[in-house]
């Protein structure tokens, strides 16, 4: 007599699989980079050196957590690429490269945290001079997996994703590359991300944005955070408007993105903050 059983339960092993398991290479450098933290962590709490008013480990903590959820996102939106791009002889190096591009901007800035100097901004020495300009093609490299992943699945008819949603995940994908390239542009290409003078060092929390100066990092942050909003923004669209208006609702949320960090950029260069000191 056969024994009907219920739907398999879903452990969380298997919901990981599921999630992440369509592009194993960056889900598993989001894995080992999340486990760094475990020495960064450390090191922060027991090491009291500070660099410019924050705890020379703050950096190097701030990235690592950037790169988890930049890698650990794209792993999630591999499920939407068409058959087969992840075992692809032109995909194989790409990822590979954009891993090791990671890894370095990794090594970078938690090497010289550990010396207790500037990652960015650094042309105190000829070798720092010169690695400075080669951290930012690495950059510009680990950022253009998001145009190649945008593209792709914008061109993928297979996704199985109302056609608002597809919009919302590829132009997201597309603009965090588009927005986030010259935004870094303007950042590598000045002393520094600050514009003006910050009397009293005040701060927003945990950003670490000054509240009394121009900063340009706030663009960088909106800009770096597209493949973020556009896919969340669509998904609440989509709960509540038909497709044809919810694909013009995530067009006009593209676009505005893009004015948001237009503005922060004027902004931060006329030396104003953000969010001012009240």
């Amino acid at each position: 007599m056969r024994i009907a059983h219920g739907p398999p339960s879903r452990t969380p092993a298997a919901l990981l699989r599921s999630t992440f398991g369509h592009e194993p290479l960056l889900a598993g450098a989001a894995m080992v980079i999340a486990l760094s933290l475990v020495v960064t962590g450390p090191a922060f709490l027991l090491d009291a050196r500070q660099f410019q008013g924050e705890n020379v480990w703050l950096k190097p903590i701030k990235f690592q957590v950037a790169l988890v959820v930049y890698l650990a996102t794209l792993a999630a939106f591999a499920r939407w690429l068409p058959a087969g791009v992840v075992h692809r002889r032109w995909y194989r190096p790409f990822s590979a490269a954009v891993v090791t591009a990671v890894v370095a901007e990794l090594l970078w800035i938690g090497g010289a945290a550990m010396f207790g100097m500037a990652s960015h901004y650094n042309r105190t020495t000829p070798f720092m001079a010169r690695i400075y300009p080669v951290m930012g093609a690495l950059a510009v490299l680990l950022t253009s997996a998001s145009l190649v992943y945008g593209i792709a699945i914008a061109r993928n008819p297979d996704t199985g994703l109302r056609p608002s949603l597809k919009l919302a995940v590829a132009l997201g994908l597309v603009l965090t590359f588009v927005l986030t390239v010259p935004a870094a542009a303007i950042l590598s290409s000045l002393p520094g991300h600050g514009i003006g003078a910050a009397g009293t060092g005040a701060r927003i929390p945990v950003l670490g944005w000054s509240r009394e100066a121009g900063d340009l990092r706030v663009a960088h942050f909106l800009a770096s955070h597209a493949l973020h909003i556009l896919p969340l923004a669509g998904l609440l669209i989509a709960a509540v408007a038909p497709d044809r208006i919810a694909k013009a609702g995530v067009w006009l949320t593209g676009a505005t993105l893009a004015g948001a960090v237009a503005f922060a950029v004027v902004q931060a260069l006329s030396g104003s903050p953000f969010i001012p000191v009240t």
